[in-house]
């Protein structure tokens, strides 16, 4: 999988532009628009209530996320899946979030800490719902834990990951039945070996929870 490097522009906050981006995004994480689907601009000016020229430029944008694929003088598509393209995702997550969260905790302050906790807690408080709510709160979460490492360009990269990431995790249903695991456990485990100053646990913990959650959606990717 390439990442590109190009640092696309984001479109300012509430423009309409900005719009379609997060509802297109949305559709496409969550599989109401499907891999491989065709992605015409009068089906998404009807189902955006937007113009055409937002909508051509949302999906460049998610083209750079590797969301949307355009195929020349065949328009857009939604990005196909597989079990390769899963594993790479896997294997990248790992690696780079790893390397973030080490660089992260060389960088440790007590504010870093004291926001861990906190979006921790608000994390926990909406576990049960298991809605948006608590999937915007989950990413966040796992964007904190790194986001210490003051590397603008690995942070971006390990952003995209993680959606490309939750995008299979939609398609397997968002099914929570994680055969026994205490997921919520691995998320305070660790944050615990964050506090505790334990770099090699910390990364073997996040390495081991994203493992076990990439061995569970293997069996439902075709």
């Amino acid at each position: 999988m390439n990442i590109s490097l190009n640092q696309t522009q984001t479109p300012s906050e509430g423009s309409a532009t900005k719009l379609a981006y997060n509802k297109l995004r949305d559709l496409i994480l969550t599989g109401d628009l499907a891999p491989g689907e065709k992605l015409k601009i009068d089906r998404l000016r009807d189902l955006l209530g937007t113009g055409a020229s937002p909508i051509r430029e949302a999906l460049s944008l998610l083209v750079s996320d590797l969301l949307v694929v355009r195929h020349e003088q065949r328009g857009f598509r939604a990005a196909e899946t597989s079990r390769e393209n899963f594993r790479e995702i896997l294997t990248l997550r790992c690696s780079l979030e790893g390397m973030a969260l080490r660089q992260s905790m060389d960088n440790t302050t007590d504010e870093w800490i004291e926001n861990l906790v906190v979006v921790h807690h608000r994390m926990k408080r909406l576990q049960a719902e298991r809605s948006g709510a608590f999937e915007h709160q989950h990413k966040h979460f796992h964007m904190a834990l790194i986001g210490n490492c003051q590397s603008p360009l690995l942070l971006k990269f390990c952003d995209q990951l993680y959606d490309l990431n939750i995008r299979y995790r939609y398609l397997a249903g968002r099914s929570t039945n994680y055969k026994g695991r205490r997921v919520d456990d691995e998320h305070s485990q660790i944050l615990d070996a964050v506090i505790a100053k334990d770099t090699d646990k910390a990364e073997a913990l996040l390495v081991s929870h994203y493992e076990r959650t990439g061995a569970f959606l293997r069996d439902y990717i075709d």
